[in-house]
């Protein structure tokens, strides 16, 4: 394992179609009334489950001290939204997601065929506390599923853990070659073996948010996102890895995507020092921080390919 970072970037070229002008900050065509769905249609879901890998627990993260104001307060549910086998905590600030948490069980998946995208806001929290459709509209911006939209497709509920994703506190702007590409690849990765080896595992993603992100729309978009798994290794032990890739060269030009895209597994303690956000005891489990603190030396592994990922 390298203790410092191999420089690999990731091409993308992208289609003439998407060499489209900007449009103004609230395009004409968003004057339509925005689509809800009620809080009382979400009000039997579970959401993500601590217990999904037996005798590993792995507790719902929660966040440091400097980043506990930022939790968007739920009265009804403390400090997050359930889904079909998944749940969301919201930044206050940013109006989206800190991070989103999904239980995959590769035994159980159930190919369910995309149709045409429907996003809505959810009528749990208010409708200006997310981030919606007049920030994507005429842009080089994906609505990106931060839980992936068959990640949480298995079992008798497939079809409502599908539409349970397309809410906009599931959703994050990112560039068109991070999310249709390089991302895509390793999130294919993960749910593909899953379902090979029939097995289940735990998946948190969210964005890095930093206070100097650029403004856009009136929002700050972020340059950078993470996933962190959780899984029973070979051996049966509990095991964790972390991944990070940066879209900081693609936001230099919204309106033209020519960059390179990098992708890296680092540490879980490297996930938390960037988010502020607690994983428990997932960074005991994870070979990466183990390392860096036995070296006092960070660990990072540049992917090319999903032959680069390390479990």
């Amino acid at each position: 394992m390298p203790s410092q970072p191999l420089a690999v970037d990731l091409a993308y070229r992208p289609r003439l179609a998407d060499l489209r002008p900007l449009l103004p900050a609230q395009p004409a065509g968003l004057r339509a009334e925005p689509r809800i769905t009620p809080a009382a249609s979400l009000a039997d879901r579970q959401g993500y489950q601590a217990a999904f890998l037996g005798d590993f627990q792995v507790p719902w993260p929660g966040p440091s001290a400097a980043l506990a104001g930022d939790v968007h307060p739920l009265p009804a549910s403390g400090d997050r939204l359930d889904y079909t086998h998944f749940s969301v905590t919201l930044s206050r600030s940013r109006r989206m997601a800190l991070w989103v948490g999904v239980n995959i069980d590769g035994g159980q998946h159930r190919d369910v065929p995309r149709s045409r995208d429907a996003w809505a806001y959810d009528g749990r929290v208010p409708l200006e506390a997310q981030l919606g459709e007049a920030l994507y509209a005429d842009n080089l911006l994906d609505r990106g599923h931060l839980v992936r939209r068959q990640d949480p497709n298995w079992g008798p509920a497939a079809a409502q853990a599908n539409r349970d994703t397309f809410h906009f506190t599931n959703c994050a702007p990112q560039m068109a070659a991070f999310n249709q590409r390089t991302w895509l690849e390793l999130e294919d990765y993960l749910l593909d073996n899953t379902q090979r080896w029939q097995a289940r595992i735990t998946v948190f993603s969210g964005p890095v948010l930093r206070p100097d992100d650029r403004v856009y729309r009136d929002a700050r978009i972020p340059e950078a996102f993470w996933k962190v798994v959780a899984f029973l290794g070979d051996d049966g032990k509990p095991s964790a890895s972390a991944y990070l890739i940066d879209q900081r060269r693609e936001l230099d030009e919204l309106s033209i995507a020519f960059g390179r895209l990098r992708t890296y597994q680092c540490s879980v303690v490297r996930i938390e020092q960037l988010t502020g956000i607690d994983f428990g005891p997932l960074r005991d489990h994870d070979g990466f921080s183990n390392e860096e603190r036995a070296t006092g030396q960070a660990v990072e592994q540049a992917i090319q390919g999903p032959g680069d990922i390390l479990l």
